[in-house]
């Protein structure tokens, strides 16, 4: 994984497996977008709405959205 939190094509952590709707994340490079909640993954594609920008899609293959601790 790089300093970015882009995966690169050949990582072993691509994909969004560990995201489910409802989980509550935030952007790594989009602070402002603020946290944002889950509302679907389908394949590399999760749809996210967040509280300053609204609902985006976010292609989970290049984006590593990082999940909030929810304790």
């Amino acid at each position: 994984m790089t300093s970015d939190r882009r995966y690169s094509l050949s990582s072993p952590y691509r994909g969004v497996t560990i995201l489910t709707p409802g989980m509550l994340v935030r952007h790594p490079t989009e602070e402002d977008w603020g946290i944002g909640q889950v509302q679907s993954v389908i394949g590399n594609r999760v749809t996210v709405n967040f509280e300053h920008v609204g609902k985006q899609l976010i292609n989970g293959d290049v984006i590593a959205l990082v999940p909030l601790d929810e304790s």
